[in-house]
This record gives C-alpha cells, structure tokens and sequence, in this order.
C-alpha cells in the first residue's frame, strides 16, 4: 500500500512526513517488506504549510522499485503482487496542468491557516454568517480544514491556478488523485477519480447523494469539470503505466483515517478507533445512514468497498494537535532533546503539577471549531520543571480525545465501552496508560501499527477482478490493553480542569490583532565598549 502518513515508532512526534509502500500477505495480513522515504515540509510563511508534488510522486516510485529489489533478494516474484491500494492524508489540495502534467502550485497541507480570510468571507454569505450552513449537505462546517477552501485560495491568489482554470486544463485533487493519475499514465491517459472518503473531505461532495454537489461548486464558485471522478474504495481504477510493477492494477483507495478503521476492522455500526498522528482523530462507524452531530463532530463517509456496496458513515472528531506538541517541545522549546524522551519525562513525576497545556496552535477543531483559539499553559508555579510540561503536554492529547470521545457517545447515545487505538504516538506507554485512566474504558493497541496501510491493501485486495482478499473474515490480530487505574473522581477533578484552560484559550486572536497575525513591537539593544544604543 503506497500511502502518505505521519512517521511512526523512532520518530513517532516528528512533523517529518514519509511515503511508505509496504507489501502484505493477503492470507495473514503481515507486512512482508517495506520501504519509506521522507518527504519534506516547507513553512513559507506564519501558518503556511506545503509539500513539493513532484517529490511525493517521485518518494512513491522510489519505494515501489526499492520493494521490488527487496521482494527479488528475498527469491519472491513481484507477479504475487496482485493489486495496489493507496491511502492519502485528505484534505490536503492540488492542481496540475492537464496537458503539461505539471503541479501549478506545492500542495497546500490540511492542517494549513492560510485561507482564514477567504473562510470569513465564505461565512459572510450564508444567512446568519453560520459556518455550519453546508452541514446538512456535506456534514462539515465552513473551515480551514477542508479542500474547497484551499483550491478557492489558490484560484483567487495563484496566477497559474486561475488562467489553467479558465483555459480549462486544470485538474484538481486530493493527494490520492495525484498519485493515481500520475501513476496510471498522466498525459498519456492517465485516470483522474478519487473515491468517497477522500471526496467527502472537500466540501463539494454531497454525502446524501454522494455525487459533487452543483450548488456547493456554485457557493464555492468552483467548475465542476477540474473535479475528479468519485468512485468507491475499493475497485479497479486503472493500471501501473510504467516501472517494475507495470500493468498492476490499483483497486484500493481510502483516505488515511477511513483506510484506518478499516484496518481496526471497524466494518460494523458501533465500532470506533483513534489514531495519534501529528492531529488525533477518532471515527466511529454509524452504519450505511449518515448521523448529523449536535455536539461539533464531522459527519463523513468513512468507506463504500465496492461499486455496487451501499457507502458507510462515521462520525468523526478531529483534533489538529496531538503529536505535534511533541515536536514543538523538542524544535520551539528545546524541553526535550528527542521525541522519545517525553516518556521518560513525564513518567519521572508521574503528574503535571497542577499545569495544564491546551495546544491550541491552529485554533481548536472538533468539538469547537474555534479558529481564534490559542495555545495556552496555565496552572504554573515556582515547582514547576519541564517534567511537569512533558506530563501536561501529553495530557492534553488525553483530554482533547475525550472531549470528542464524550460528544461522540452524546450523538450516538450508545457509550463506547472499550478504545481501539493506532498511530506513531501508541508506542508511547504511558501516554496509553493515561488515556485508559481519563476515558475511564480500556484502550486496545494492536501491536501491528499500520492498520492504515493495513485498511488500504484489504481495499484492494477484495476489490471485484482481484480478488484476493476476503474482507469479512476477522484478521488475527495481537493486541495490547490498557486497564483504567485511577479513581474516576480524580479524572473528573483534573477533566474540569482542563476545560477552565481551554475556555481562557478562547477567542484570543480577533480582528485587532490582524486577522490572524500577532504583531510585535522589535526592541533591540546595540551594545558597544563605550555606550549602550536603545533602538525599536
């Protein structure tokens, strides 16, 4: 499975990213070999996050050929490889020239802030300026987060993206789509489709009727024609053009948080998994009816495996910042000298001291959708070390993951009584032992971490003309579970806490401080052998 997805394990919290292709035993569902390549991330400007599309396809091809090696030094013949899936982080948007191939622009990251302005002008056109006005179409509120956003910035402040728009050669996509037109051929026929989970993340996509909506593409002043075609998760798409797998078919497709809970083996109306990336994520699968929230959590399409399979549903709770408040103690802060040692950290003191961290640094997602929110840490006082931070920092993951755990169980009515748990950040012991202790439930890890990739191959796998993998049979799976330890009175105690924090997070930015941007006055201090310079 050829996906993008947050490193794991050794640098579980880095804000690296990598392309991973992994082979799988469609009989046992163990990883065979694997290869990965890092891709980088640029940060131009305050907010601004991007990645090169060349350099994701060209990370792709590289794994894709290094596996073969490995596969041909192990005496296995790559013709066992019978189908590839792809998993993709979902949000995140580009385009490319049609005719040339060529991106038009970096893609521009999910967890990206640029397009705050053009949400608020957005908002401003619906009755009542109410960003959840496209909710009853597309299940998502008017954000930052998703792809309709991010392609109407770049078709009102990218030069090249407006004139391929008006000449009619631009294509646009997901990074799935990306990767699966450019490996199916590209100029020389290459298919351009993405599949309903990644397609429900765009705020184009009706999720009733689940085709592109013409009214969503009209609010968004978007042409329908540079939209992918929407397929299911799991059929074949088209066929490797070149390289050592050429003529392999890709019959996989899912977004990286659906292909997960199709990995977790969450097929079944009820169930739920959490994933701890550099954001956290929990989806809860509600059966082939979508379920509206009332309590600020996403409704999406989490799977359709298949081309004639009804589409299934999740409610999904987001959270931007999980992982990445480890990276930002280690590369903004120097607290910590690795990403491992936070463990070590926090589990010196066994507490946070009465500190508690809301790592609000791209406004709070699931359940607020508070874009002015900001990162705040409070409760500090002369005791207070770096351990206690480390401590506090990963009790922020905790409690943010209950907060959308507690309004996933209001939508539901049906409390969840166990959590299924994947991700770089589960290698972390206590941070696991700490979630069981404020959910009150147990926390299941699988020891086999990449149930993403996992979710893509089973998708492509059982796809119709493969068929090589039968997805209704429960894969055997080796888990880890983490038994609640703490008295749920304390857990309320150091919960309530946490939401007085996260209230003074509240509202910090508005339009005074510069839409968004924080300006300070610069004082700098010239000093010389005779005299001292004050300037600012």
């Amino acid at each position: 499975s050829a996906r993008q997805l947050k490193s794991t394990c050794v640098n579980a919290y880095s804000h690296v990213y990598v392309c991973v292709f992994q082979v799988f035993n469609a009989q046992t569902s163990e990883v065979v070999c694997q290869y990965q390549v890092e891709i980088r991330q640029s940060f131009p400007k305050e907010g601004w996050v991007e990645e090169d599309p060349q350099e994701i396809l060209q990370s792709v091809c590289e794994c894709v050929e290094k596996v073969c090696e490995m596969l041909t030094h192990m005496n296995i013949s790559t013709d066992l490889i019978k189908a590839i899936g792809v998993t993709n982080q979902r949000e995140t948007t580009l385009v490319w020239d049609k005719e040339t191939g060529l991106p038009l622009y970096n893609a521009i990251v999910w967890m990206d802030l640029r397009t705050q302005s053009t949400v608020d002008r957005l908002i401003s056109k619906t009755p009542g300026g109410n960003k959840n006005h496209l909710k009853s179409q597309t299940g998502l509120p008017i954000s930052t987060y998703f792809s309709a956003v991010k392609l109407r910035w770049l078709m009102d402040h990218i030069e090249e993206v407006a004139h391929a728009v008006d000449t009619h050669t631009a294509m646009f996509g997901t990074v799935d789509s990306w990767l699966v037109w450019c490996l199916t051929g590209g100029v020389d026929g290459g298919i351009h489709c993405t599949d309903v989970s990644n397609a429900s993340r765009t705020l184009l996509f009706n999720i009733n009727t689940l085709q592109w909506d013409l009214e969503l593409c009209s609010f968004f002043e978007i042409p329908v024609e540079i939209l992918p075609e929407v397929k299911s998760s799991s059929e074949i798409y088209g066929y490797l053009a070149s390289g050592s797998l050429t003529g392999t078919p890709i019959s996989g497709c899912l977004g990286d948080q659906s292909a997960a809970l199709v990995g977790q083996m969450c097929l079944k109306d009820g169930q739920a998994k959490n994933t701890y990336g550099t954001g956290c994520f929990l989806l809860r699968n509600t059966g082939t009816k979508p379920v509206m929230s009332d309590h600020g959590l996403l409704t999406t399409v989490a799977y359709k495996l298949g081309p004639d399979r009804p589409a299934c549903y999740a409610l999904e709770g987001s959270v931007a910042i999980a992982g990445a408040v480890v990276r930002w103690l280690k590369d903004n802060m120097g607290i910590i000298q690795s990403s491992a040692e936070i463990e070590k950290l926090a589990a010196s003191v066994g507490t946070s001291y009465g500190c508690y961290f809301v790592p609000a640094f791209s406004g709070l997602y699931a359940p607020y959708w508070e874009p002015n929110a900001r990162g705040i840490i409070c409760g500090l006082t002369q005791f207070t070390t770096r351990n206690h931070l480390a401590f506090a920092a990963l009790e922020a993951v905790c409690f943010q993951t209950k907060e959308i755990l507690d309004a996933m169980n209001q939508d539901s009515g049906v409390p969840l009584t166990q959590l299924q748990v994947d991700g770089g950040m589960t290698c972390n012991q206590l941070l696991m032992q700490l979630q069981a202790d404020i959910l009150c439930i147990p926390v299941v890890k699988p020891t086999m971490s990449e149930t993403t990739a996992l979710g893509a191959a089973m998708a492509a796998g059982s796809a119709d003309g493969v068929s090589v993998w039968n997805i209704n049979t429960e894969h055997s799976v080796t888990t880890e579970r983490y038994q609640p330890q703490i008295n749920p009175n304390e857990t309320e105690f150091r919960y309530a806490r946490w939401k007085k924090a996260v209230q003074k997070a509240m509202n910090w930015e508005t339009a005074e401080s510069g839409n968004g941007m924080v300006f300070t006055q610069k004082y700098i201090f010239l000093h010389t052998r005779t005299h001292t310079t004050f300037c600012h």
